[in-house]
């Protein structure tokens, strides 16, 4: 499934300050922690606490947010839905990395267990 130029645009200009908050409440409210959250963007960007609050107090586009990011040699085991595209066909690369984020914040939420989140194979 391809995305269009325009969704990927708007993912790429969308700041990671602003998505964040929810990202927060999406986990807390099925009774998981801002910690393992924390540990679910680490494992996927690098990015440890102090820098996720440097890149929100930055207020980086999710552009900037991956361009920083080292990103996980096991991304790409992150498959599945997530908001109607099937992560592994997302052509856009950037795009596919805000999907993994999401997936994995999708994952953290429904209760899945954190070896399984953090793709330990």
């Amino acid at each position: 499934m391809t995305t269009t130029p325009e969704h990927d645009q708007r993912i790429a200009k969308m700041t990671f300050s602003s998505v964040y908050p929810h990202y927060v409440t999406k986990v807390e409210s099925k009774g998981r922690t801002k910690e393992e959250l924390h540990q679910v963007i680490e494992w996927l960007t690098g990015f440890d606490d102090k820098k996720v609050n440097e890149l929100i107090d930055e207020k980086v586009t999710f552009e900037t947010f991956f361009q920083r990011a080292n990103l996980n040699p096991n991304a790409n085991l992150i498959t599945g839905l997530i908001c109607g595209y099937r992560i592994e066909n997302i052509e856009n690369e950037l795009t596919r990395q805000a999907r993994y984020l999401d997936k994995l914040v999708d994952e953290l939420a429904k209760g899945r267990k954190m070896e399984k989140i953090l793709r330990k194979v």
